[in-house]
């Protein structure tokens, strides 16, 4: 795909970058010159017009907890050049097994006792075996059974298989485009494109919520940046949950020793993903544990209104649990109830 193809010719130029038209209130899809407008604007127009779009939508002082456990670790065939489960890179990780569903469930009473509410188990798949998908679905039963909104991220899906998800209760299936489409095969060369988004048709087809975003600090360009936005937000629907990862750079893999992004890029992104898709859940995901306090409450501020919660992310670190209570504590935003999350 093109950036081209995302465009629409007759959609107005902008002139005026404080009057960036606005997708929830016109039926015209977001050209990547739009969302590159939204970049452009001056910080703090930017993040006054992400509040008054959060705040349109969104309790403006509440976060969803959830955390996220890796299911099976490591041996992934996949080459995604940011990736520490690759086996195609050396990173001293170790490739397990599929964990047992107790140990998985053992672990979701945990998150929960520490104030969850969402549960994300993911396995280093280039696609689940149609055998994994027992014990996975009654791990799916478990987590539900304890009030929890449940996630799965487990690489390439078929349609039957989507559909298996569904009937054990599945509410939300990740699976990131991790960038545009254009910046894509300088990261991978092991899936297409068009291969996420055919699993993407397939979760949306068999009416799992769609959890998709990308990462950021890659090395991509401003408006690379903008193509994974632009693809994002012209989904038809735009994914109820958008994760924005900052590249935790892991040595061993090629992309080790890049550079970070700028800070201030990283909240324009959780910005403009909030302008874009004013009423998907903006999660706050990878990259947390290299953000100061100041850093994580801007990423609030622009409208990120969920963040991954514990001491592991997958095989990366995360903030523990009791800075985190404190940080949202001293910031003054609540965590939300059990009951929100079931009913949104």
């Amino acid at each position: 795909m093109t950036e081209a193809q995302h465009a629409t010719p007759a959609a107005p130029a902008i002139t005026d970058t404080t009057q960036v038209p606005d997708a929830a209130r016109t039926s015209q899809r977001w050209r990547v010159a739009d969302v590159i407008a939204l970049y452009e604007l001056p910080f703090n127009d930017l993040l006054y017009r992400a509040q008054q779009v959060h705040r349109e939508h969104f309790d403006g002082n509440t976060v969803q907890l959830s955390t996220l456990l890796s299911i099976k670790t490591g041996g992934c065939e996949e080459d995604c050049k940011y990736c520490s489960q690759s086996s195609h890179y050396d990173t001293g990780l170790k490739a397990e097994k599929l964990m047992d569903v107790e140990a998985v469930l053992d672990a979701a009473r945990l998150a929960k006792e520490n104030g969850a509410t969402r549960f994300c188990m993911g396995a280093a798949w280039r696609s689940p075996k149609d055998r994994h998908l027992e014990p996975i679905k009654e791990m799916i039963r478990g987590v539900k059974a304890m009030g929890m909104e449940t996630c799965m991220t487990l690489g390439m899906l078929e349609s039957h298989q989507a559909h298996a998800l569904r009937e054990a209760g599945l509410d939300y299936y990740n699976h990131n485009l991790d960038t545009s489409p254009e910046f894509y095969g300088q990261i991978i060369s092991t899936r297409s494109y068009q291969e996420r988004l055919d699993t993407l048709d397939h979760v949306r087809d068999a009416g799992i919520n769609v959890c998709c975003g990308g990462i950021v600090g890659m090395g991509e360009s401003r408006r690379e940046r903008a193509g994974l936005i632009a693809q994002l937000a012209n989904m038809d629907p735009y994914p109820e949950s958008v994760p924005i990862n900052n590249l935790v750079a892991i040595e061993g893999t090629p992309l080790g020793h890049v550079d970070p992004i700028d800070p201030f890029e990283f909240v324009r992104t959780i910005a403009v993903a909030r302008i874009t898709m004013p009423r998907a859940v903006v999660r706050l995901s990878a990259g947390r544990q290299q953000m100061d306090d100041a850093l994580q409450a801007l990423c609030f501020l622009a409208g990120a209104n969920s963040m991954f919660y514990g001491d592991q992310l997958l095989t990366t670190g995360n903030p523990q649990a009791d800075a985190d209570r404190k940080l949202l504590e001293r910031l003054g935003i609540r965590a939300q109830s059990a009951q929100a999350a079931a009913a949104g």
